[in-house]
């Protein structure tokens, strides 16, 4: 109940800020197809991830269904996202912005952000900013990564990708606008909450730093550099490297991020940062595993691009077995780094890590 009525109050900021705007009149049709296309995914997984999980801590019969917690997170986010792009002019951008970052998903980082900020003492409507923000940059990286330069997909979250509907051009600029709204959204909304001006600086400089020339367009810049490379002459070193920057470094803002605005102690922000490398890395793994073994339509997007293109990926340099081995590997090092946290707010992060590993799409 308490986070239903921290969750209302937020919306209500953001409403009465965007209210002179019209909504789209696909907006309920959107939302449903988030939560459809999230309540799908999570079914794909098994029983493992559908069963609740037992919670420890003082109330050890409690339990944790982690299945209707991402859900009803996601949901949670969606509208939230709905209502930070109103429909203005020119709307072409608008509805291609729109198109991307209401497409659906998971969205897993959002949902790192809130839950390291419940860790440490936040609520879900002192993340909720951040945890657009963070999202709006991830699909603003989708868009442009899918660009006929970058990796040239077809299918993004089962849809064709922005650039097949709106034109190259128009993609570039909605990743761009995405990007820009992204810090605009972060500060212009977390300036309403009873956050110190200091966290608050500290938050948009990580988030910043996670996406520029150290973290995630680095990792794109050394993965496009390294298509068509024989993997006898690349070690481990420079794949990891891609993928702490390219995909971990994003995960890893998200996380450190809920836990600066939450109030996070210096020690409690350094073990979520590497929570949030080992799942970052963890992530990319499982996605080079998936491109080889699931199909196009299981994927949602084009599978074999990673192949196709010669990118490097864990089973071309280390073969699908032991690829399989570090990815639990990585998953229990994360759970580890949540050790000495309130078990019961720690389940979550918990779960999110035994997700990422097992996710099948």
């Amino acid at each position: 109940m308490t986070t239903s009525i921290h969750l209302s109050s937020s919306f209500l900021f953001i409403q009465s800020s965007v209210r002179r705007y019209n909504s789209i009149s696909s907006v309920n049709n959107l939302q449903k197809r988030t939560v459809l296309s999230l309540s799908s995914a999570l079914t794909s997984q098994g029983d493992k991830h559908m069963t609740p999980l037992e919670g420890n801590g003082n109330d050890p019969n409690s339990a944790f269904d982690f299945k209707s917690y991402m859900i009803r997170k996601a949901e949670f986010v969606s509208a939230a996202l709905n209502v930070s792009v109103p429909l203005s002019k020119p709307l072409t951008i608008q509805e291609a912005m729109r198109y991307s970052l209401l497409a659906g998903g998971k969205r897993v980082r959002p949902l790192l952000c809130i839950a390291a900020c419940e860790l440490v003492g936040g609520d879900e409507a002192t993340a909720m900013s951040a945890a657009c923000a963070v999202e709006m940059i991830h699909t603003s990286s989708l868009v442009h990564d899918d660009l006929p330069c970058m990796d040239n997909a077809d299918l993004r979250r089962g849809k064709l990708t922005n650039h097949k509907v709106f034109g190259e051009d128009m993609a570039v600029l909605a990743g761009d606008a995405l990007f820009a709204l992204a810090f605009e959204h972060m500060t212009a909304l977390s300036s309403a909450l009873v956050v110190s001006p200091k966290r608050k600086v500290r938050a948009v400089i990580e988030l910043a730093k996670a996406i520029g020339t150290k973290g995630l367009v680095a990792g794109q810049v050394i993965d496009l550099c390294s298509e068509g490379l024989d993997p006898d002459d690349v070690g481990l070193e420079r794949l990891e490297f891609i993928h702490l920057h390219k995909t971990a470094a994003l995960l890893e803002a998200a996380v450190v991020v809920g836990a600066i605005l939450g109030g996070g102690t210096e020690e409690e922000i350094e073990k979520l940062r590497k929570y949030a490398r080992c799942i970052g890395l963890l992530f990319q793994v499982v996605d080079d595993i998936l491109d080889v073994t699931k199909s196009t339509d299981e994927l949602g997007k084009s599978a074999g691009n990673d192949v196709i293109a010669g990118k490097l990926t864990y089973p071309r340099l280390i073969g699908l077995e032991k690829s399989r081995e570090l990815a639990q590997k990585l998953s229990k090092e994360a759970e580890e780094q949540l050790i000495g946290f309130d078990p019961n707010k720690a389940v979550p992060l918990v779960a999110l890590a035994s997700y990422i590993a097992g996710r099948h799409n």
